[in-house]
This record gives C-alpha cells, structure tokens and sequence, in this order.
C-alpha cells in the first residue's frame, strides 16, 4: 500500500471521528436536550437546525467522498479493516475532549483492534 493510500484512509477515518465528536457535542446541547424532553416537532426543529449536528453531518458527507476515493484504489479487504482506527481517535476524544471515563478494559480492547489493523495494513 502506497503511503499516499495509507494516509487517505487515515484522514477519512478521523474524518469520521470528528463527525461523531460534532454531533456527540451537538445533541448534548441544552437547547436539544429540552426540546427532545418536549418531543415531537420541538425535536426534529431542534436537531435539524443545530450547527453542530449538521457539520457532524458535512464531515461525513465529505470523509464518505474521500472513502469513495480510496476504495476505487483498494481492495476493500485491506481498507475496511483501518475504520477500527476511528476506535481509537473516537476513545481519545471521549476522554480527553468530553471527559468520559476510560477503563483498562477499554483501552485493551482498543489497542487489540489497532493491532489488527496494523497487521491487515502490513498484508498489503
């Protein structure tokens, strides 16, 4: 695998890690919160006009476009196994952007789905 490839995967995977930390961080929102508590059309309303939820959902659209991109270049048995990478960029935000807890099982598990990238990306 050329180092070009290798780093187009690992942009679109951490592509898709700030799109789940966008839209982690949009419906954790207040104004969100309370109109889903209210339900119904103050929900939808809500969530469809929050800035965080819809770059959430830019960012996706974008990492998907450059996805498309790699796997027109790769076979999808050698770039599929890379998206366990977001596991690791998404634990990392959790803990060190929203606080969350992150226990030794977590992380084991983590770095044994790193590892398996790492050997799929050396199969190439």
């Amino acid at each position: 695998m050329s180092p070009l490839i290798l780093a187009l995967i690992l942009i679109t995977v951490t592509m898709s890690a700030c799109a789940q930390l966008a839209l982690k961080l949009g419906m954790s929102s207040p104004v969100i919160a309370a109109a889903i508590e209210r339900g119904g059309t103050d929900a939808v309303l809500a969530v469809a006009t929050a800035p965080l939820v819809w770059a959430g959902l830019g960012i996706y659209g974008l990492s998907v476009a450059l996805w498309l991109w790699v796997l027109s270049r790769v076979d999808l048995s050698v770039a599929y196994p890379f998206v366990g990478v977001s596991f690791l960029v998404t634990m990392a935000f959790g803990a060190y952007l929203l606080d969350e807890s992150v226990t030794p099982l977590r992380i084991a598990g983590t770095v044994m789905i790193a590892v398996g990238c790492v050997l799929v990306g050396r199969s190439a």
